[in-house]
């Protein structure tokens, strides 16, 4: 028996720091990049006196990393403890791990599916988890190569890349030794991706849910109590690990994919934040009772649009230090700090409301709708409004327009957020490298996800026009990535994926 999940990276185009605190929304987008969590047993059959057994063995690989750990699972607590490893241990993982098997035992109150539930924990439980090449930054080994800064070198790289040497010595030189890298990454949420895929598999492989019928509309209200639980896991064992209760929204989107979101009350992981995990028993059977507040709406790009990302390699940004920032200006300055919350705030709603009224355009008048994406996409937006020729077309045109200048709206005030409270929001190179992208042909959004600085850019693009942008930005050192939107969340997967690109690449031999 095996199960595969996935859950996506994603990136906030609009409410960062608003999604902190309740009701402010954000939108965020889930992505092509996903984490896959592959659950199998360790032992094929049991011992005649296992039945009796108190503890089992949990062994978690990391392919990627050259890291693998096992531990011994406590099947009275839920709890692990960790017996060795060749690298510290992810506390990502372990929390995941161990909230998802409490969950399961509290969740599943049937005596056949409980027999099986501890069936499938006495034989143990092998698990690998690989994450996709977009979460984790190839700038500095590109650049060390003197390959240029494109999509095709990123392109070029094996599926589920090693990520062991991401790190350089005192002399710029790639090391080769097995030590403990610094990962770069690209922001796209690689912890809440990761905990959300191996929560997914657990909670399925042990029988507390059923994804299988994920995307299948009979199914749906049956999905979603199951969806629910899977974000209530993972999003408590996200925050533990983590050490703080975060807005959620990253974990939220790898559950359930592109969406509006409004954050959950802190107050539901009290008890969790309290115990610090130990009682977890308790500490689940409550976290499972409670009703999570959060809101959720469903989102998505409009039809022929496209997500890119770049990574401008200007130096990293440590998004808990500019949001602690942020909170004290607030605190400072309440009066301007509330304006320009305020100020935000609507311009997030009209961002929100232009891009759902293009999506509805698309439903509604799609010839008309097409028609203006595409022309659009060859013109700068001075050139936009020359293009229409009937009502509904002009309708399409005017929504592009009210979007681009609310999304500037944004980019403004956030910028005097930065400014106000000393952090790099939006700093100067990042301002000249997204007015620019901007002004080009086809470019309806450029700006900084999330919290903002030095680490990504983003732009929203009509039609073909992104392999322009890319060509753009690796022409003035932005290396732009293969990430684009994928609306789905949390999916159960055919089988190992590496399986899948040795399938794929077989084929492509023999075909040429």
């Amino acid at each position: 028996m095996e199960v595969v999940a996935s859950a996506p990276g994603k990136v906030l185009v609009a409410g960062g720091y608003l999604v902190l605190e309740r009701p402010n929304p954000g939108l965020v987008l889930s992505t092509t990049a996903r984490f896959y969590a592959i659950i199998r047993p360790i032992h094929d059959e049991l011992s005649p006196n296992s039945w009796a057994w108190a503890w089992s063995d949990v062994k978690v690989t990391s392919p990627q990393l050259s890291r693998e750990a096992t531990y011994k699972l406590s099947l009275k607590n839920s709890t692990l403890q960790l017996t060795s490893a060749r690298e510290s241990a992810n506390p990502f993982v372990e929390q995941a791990i161990q909230f998802s098997i409490a969950a399961a035992k509290v969740t599943i109150t049937d005596k056949e599916k409980k027999d099986a539930l501890d069936k499938l924990l006495l034989q143990g439980l092998n698990i690998t988890i690989l994450g996709c090449n977009d979460f984790y930054s190839y700038r500095n080994q590109i650049e060390a190569r003197g390959l240029p800064l494109s999509p095709e070198v990123l392109l070029s790289l094996p599926s589920f890349c090693s990520i062991t040497f991401n790190s350089e010595d005192a002399n710029g030189t790639m090391t080769g030794e097995k030590c403990k890298p610094e990962v770069a990454k690209t922001g796209l949420g690689s912890s809440a991706a990761m905990t959300a895929s191996v929560v997914a598999a657990l909670l399925h492989y042990l029988g507390a849910v059923n994804l299988s019928c994920l995307g299948q509309s009979s199914s749906d209200s049956v999905t979603g109590r199951d969806l629910d639980l899977v974000h209530a896991i993972a999003q408590s064992s996200h925050c533990i690990a983590q050490g703080k209760i975060g807005s959620g929204f990253d974990v939220s989107a790898a559950v359930y994919g592109s969406q509006r979101y409004t954050r959950f009350s802190p107050e539901i992981l009290s008890s969790a934040q309290v115990t610090g995990g130990s009682c977890l028993p308790d500490v689940v059977a409550d976290l499972v009772t409670r009703r999570w507040d959060h809101e959720k709406t469903q989102f998505c790009l409009p039809p022929l649009m496209c997500l890119l990302l770049g990574e401008p390699g200007t130096g990293g940004s440590s998004t808990p230090s500019m949001v602690g920032s942020v909170k004290q200006w607030q605190k400072s300055d309440p009066q301007k700090s509330k304006d320009t919350w305020s100020k935000l705030g609507t311009a997030n709603s009209v961002l929100e409301n232009q891009l759902r009224n293009l999506n509805k355009l698309s439903e509604d008048h799609w010839e008309a709708y097409e028609y203006i994406v595409r022309s659009c996409s060859h013109l700068t937006c001075m050139k936009w409004t020359e293009v229409a020729t009937n009502q509904h077309q002009e309708l399409v045109v005017m929504s592009l327009l009210a979007a681009r200048d609310a999304f500037l709206e944004i980019r403004l005030h956030m910028r005097e957020m930065g400014v106000a409270a000393g952090v790099p929001i939006e700093p100067e190179s990042q301002t000249q490298l997204l007015d620019a992208t901007m002004n080009m042909e086809g470019v309806l959004l450029a700006g900084v996800p999330g919290a903002g600085g030095f680490d990504a850019v983003f732009s929203v693009i009509l039609g073909e026009a992104s392999d322009a942008v890319a060509s753009f930005w690796s022409s003035v050192g932005v290396l732009p990535l293969l990430v684009r939107e994928d609306s789905r969340g949390v999916s159960l997967e055919a089988g190992d994926p590496r399986a899948r690109e040795v399938s794929t690449a077989v084929a492509s031999i023999q075909i040429d």
